[in-house]
């Protein structure tokens, strides 16, 4: 998108109350432009070849093609930045995940009474989604929904090679790892707002699109009383501080003398995932020992189970956000399935018991 230029989105919902109120509610915002609206996806894909819209607002459930259908063939012959609109039943739950499996940047979600009301409501959080959404490149897209049809799934051993003889030195510092996949970021946003400002240093892994992790740390940085910030390589981890895995890079933590140091590494996807959960864990095992503490939040798949366990093996205390507050279990389920979890936690339990480890 040219700078300086308003950001071009199309609306596609078969519902003229949804698309009326998803316009007003974009143009009202003085960087964004609706340059259309459509109720089914053949109209919206005659007029993404004649409007060039920079984001789309996609309605999961549609006649004659359904929102996943119409997503998939987007990402495979016109990667376009697009946020689900989805109503809040479990049916609806279910087809959203799969939409951000597919390579939706985000979604929206749609009241099941009182629509106009209710979008009303969350036209803060629209906007912020959207302008979001512009910031991710096609360039990105592509490389994920490539990345999603790779056969290959390649293990932590890809990036770092397993070492069963892990550093089990004590110190003062001790470092947080967490990640998280499919309704992560309001889980970590969760967790960080509710953290004193001198908590121990944090490392997260969240599967983000490259473009979306410098905004989503800006933020974070912005509802936490620590220091949040996209991780870079060699920056030293200090207490009061965040580092989240910029969203083409697999975040490892080193012992670098008396200090613990960000590494990020440009390898492979691991687990179909860059960063991979599974890699920061691995390295926090090697360097960390049992200096940390693991948390697993919410997200679709199993990466992060194999390095939890080894991190349960070694004696750091591992958490998981339990079934009922998860988004998606899958994460969490498969490091339990391991038996590589000392806590299973709902999302607002976390926190306490993350003060009672720390120092």
């Amino acid at each position: 998108m040219p700078h300086n230029s308003k950001i071009r989105v199309l609306v596609i919902d078969d519902s003229a109350l949804v698309r009326q109120m998803m316009s007003q509610i974009l143009s009202d915002d003085p960087d964004i432009e609706v340059v259309g609206v459509a109720h089914d996806p053949y109209m919206a894909r005659d007029k993404i070849k004649q409007l060039e819209p920079d984001v789309l607002t996609l309605d999961v459930e549609m006649p004659r093609m359904d929102g996943i259908t119409f997503l998939r063939n987007i990402m495979r012959l016109h990667p376009i930045p697009t946020i689900m609109v989805s109503s809040l039943t479990t049916k609806g739950a279910d087809v959203t995940l799969q939409a951000l499996e597919t390579g939706a940047i985000d979604y929206i979600a749609k009241p099941a009474l009182d629509v106009a009301r209710g979008l009303q409501d969350f036209s803060d959080e629209i906007l912020s989604k959207v302008k979001i959404a512009a910031s991710v490149s096609k360039e990105t897209l592509k490389r994920k929904a490539e990345s999603m049809h790779a056969t290959q799934k390649l293990s932590a051993d890809a990036i770092l090679a397993k070492n069963t003889r892990a550093k089990l030195f004590k110190t003062t510092d001790q470092v947080i790892a967490i990640g998280a996949s499919t309704g992560g970021t309001e889980a970590i946003r969760e967790v960080l707002s509710s953290l004193p400002h001198n908590a121990p240093g944090i490392v997260i892994s969240q599967h983000i699109p490259q473009s979306f992790s410098a905004p989503f740390a800006k933020r974070m940085n912005a509802s936490s009383a620590m220091t949040v910030c996209e991780a870079s390589d060699g920056q030293q981890i200090l207490r009061g501080h965040v580092y989240i895995a910029p969203g083409n890079a697999h975040l490892l933590v080193e012992r670098n003398g008396a200090r613990y140091v960000c590494r990020l590494n440009h390898g492979p996807a691991v687990n179909r995932h860059c960063p991979s959960v599974d890699v920061m864990f691995r390295s926090v095992a090697q360097n960390v020992g049992t200096n940390a503490i693991a948390v697993i939040l919410t997200g679709m798949g199993d990466d992060g189970a194999e390095g939890m366990k080894e991190l349960h093996d070694i004696g750091v205390h591992t958490i998981v956000q339990d079934e009922k507050t998860s988004i998606v279990w899958g994460m969490p389920g498969s490091a339990v399935k391991l038996d590589a979890v000392s806590s299973i936690l709902p999302l607002d339990k976390i926190v306490g018991k993350i003060a009672s480890l720390t120092r």
